[in-house]
């Protein structure tokens, strides 16, 4: 039998009356001849309800049992899925991360898929069954401790099943009906794309775009699995959505694809450090213990020796990082005059596999960014991407301009 995978976010699955939604999709697809492997989400709210919890229990609480906690969310809608698809008279079972298994590390709270096992799953197929529903976003240590996968972890899982078991597709429903060219709420010329390439998709996760976990992504990529975004709440057909693809799937694209963008950034200096071989690592080594996800770094021209390092951050962690960077200069590691935090900052960033054949798209971004009076203060440029910290009450703005200047409301 042809093998598909769904995977139903939290929105989609926020009430009974949507997970009987959901499950009538389910059962079209187990009607046209396939087996399907249904991975859910918990129900919309119940993870943030869950996390505040184990915060309000334990304010420094142990990861171990914080996963044993939170995983819960998804093991109840997997239930009830697999409840409602047996009163449609489809054969469905529920499955745990541990009883597929779907083996991780040991990092709780943010564990990597190792293995997942396929011969517990396909058995009860070839027995009759035609829908495995796992609870996503969970798996199992090798100390046999519930694991979850982070935030968006369910992405996560649905593609490692689609790869793992060789599915015909994977298809993600979420409460947008696919991937656009910037968010809808911010510009009302924002288009839905048709498809889009893994690459440029990656770029826009891990920039901001909420569409799908940068973590899918990245094993869609890797293991070329067919991926399509769809919205659970109308009907679709198969040209319906957002399909991620090889970059050789697309006849022709816009030079840039997209603009995302992040509200919350903040903006780092060290004032005056010592300009020397090994300061960089000495700065964002403990930077990385802490665990602060850097982005943009810039280093100034240095005078007498001394330089100034300026990075980029998400706003939650400045406390890790002005805690580090304290530690390091009272350490001896470091020596600086001062640490500039600006808080009010936000991350614009124009993406696009086309930028790769194309000159003049960063003096067309820069123009554009000039003729609204918008002052950038940190750019970072990759093959396909280029990303500036501006103002953040200038966010919306910069975002509409940009899309306005390349065109972005109409297809290539």
């Amino acid at each position: 039998m042809p093998l598909l995978v769904m995977k139903f976010g939290g929105t989609s699955v926020a009430t009974l009356d949507r997970i009987r939604r959901a499950a009538k999709r389910v059962g079209r697809e187990v009607a046209n001849g396939n087996d399907v492997i249904v991975i859910v989400s918990a129900m919309s709210g119940k993870t943030n309800e869950l996390v505040g919890w184990v915060e309000e229990t334990s304010r420094f609480f142990d990861a171990r049992e914080y996963d044993a906690v939170v995983s819960s969310g998804e093991q109840v809608t997997a239930g009830l899925m697999a409840l409602t698809l047996q009163e449609m008279d489809v054969p469905a079972r529920s499955w745990q991360g541990w009883q597929v298994p779907l083996k991780t590390n040991s990092s709780h709270a943010a564990a990597r898929i190792e293995d997942i096992g396929t011969e517990a799953i396909k058995a009860k197929f070839a027995e009759g069954m035609k829908v495995a529903v796992v609870a996503g976003f969970q798996g199992i240590s090798p100390e046999g401790r519930v694991t979850t996968l982070g935030r968006g972890g369910s992405d996560t899982t649905a593609v490692a099943f689609a790869a793992a078991f060789g599915a015909e597709r994977c298809d993600i429903y979420t409460d947008v009906d696919g991937v656009y060219t910037t968010d809808p709420r911010i510009t009302a010329k924002a288009r839905k794309l048709d498809r889009i390439a893994f690459e440029e998709m990656l770029e826009l996760a891990s920039l901001g775009a909420k569409v799908l976990q940068t973590r899918s992504v990245e094993l869609a990529m890797r293991y070329k699995v067919k991926l399509r975004v769809l919205s659970s709440f109308e009907d679709n057909d198969e040209s319906a959505g957002t399909l991620v693809c090889d970059e050789e799937d697309i006849m022709e694209s816009n030079v840039v694809a997209g603009v995302a963008f992040s509200r919350d950034e903040a903006k780092m200096t060290l004032l005056s450090v010592a300009d020397r071989p090994g300061i960089a690592a000495a700065i964002f080594g403990p930077l990385a213990e802490a665990g602060v996800n850097v982005d943009m770094i810039v280093q100034n021209i240095s005078e007498d020796g001394r330089t100034d390092m300026t990075w980029s951050l998400p706003v939650d962690q400045i406390a890790h990082a002005e805690k580090a960077m304290a530690e390091a200069k009272s350490g001896g590691e470091i020596n600086y005059a001062e640490l500039v935090t600006d808080n009010d900052v936000a991350k614009v960033s124009v993406v696009g596999i086309g930028m790769r054949s194309h000159a003049g798209v960063a003096s067309q971004m820069f123009q554009a960014l000039r003729d609204e009076g918008i002052n950038i203060k940190v750019i970072s440029t990759s093959e396909i991407k280029i990303s500036v910290l501006i103002d953040r009450k200038y966010m919306e703005l910069a975002v509409q301009a940009l899309h306005d200047s390349f065109g972005l409301e109409t297809a290539a």
